[in-house]
């Protein structure tokens, strides 16, 4: 079982990771730092125990958790991006978290 403090860990580990985009760029990612965040995330993805975890060469990254249960039930998405706007300085973030 994974603990309060352990997601907490691990979401500001994965926010201080530079992430800016280039709107001038014609590449997907669009920066080499992006990888910097997509890889550790396949990486967690596997030791979390999820399964067909792939990442493709624009840095496309999925994963199947399979069901728990033994009837049939919708298929649910999530999809994301992890590039930060390069409207904002995405350098040495330092996360705070803010109890109540």
């Amino acid at each position: 079982m994974i603990n309060k403090q352990d997601l907490i860990d691990r979401f500001t580990s994965y926010v201080k990771i530079d992430t800016e985009s280039d709107p001038n760029s014609d590449n997907t990612p669009s920066t080499d730092k992006q990888w910097d965040l997509a890889r550790p995330l396949v990486e967690e993805l596997k030791r979390i125990g999820m399964q067909d975890v792939s990442i493709d060469e624009n840095a496309y990254i999925m994963a199947t958790l399979p069901s728990n249960i033994d009837h049939e039930v919708p298929t649910v998405g999530f999809i994301s991006h992890f590039d930060t706007s390069p409207d904002f300085n995405a350098k040495n973030v330092n996360p705070k978290v803010i109890e109540n």
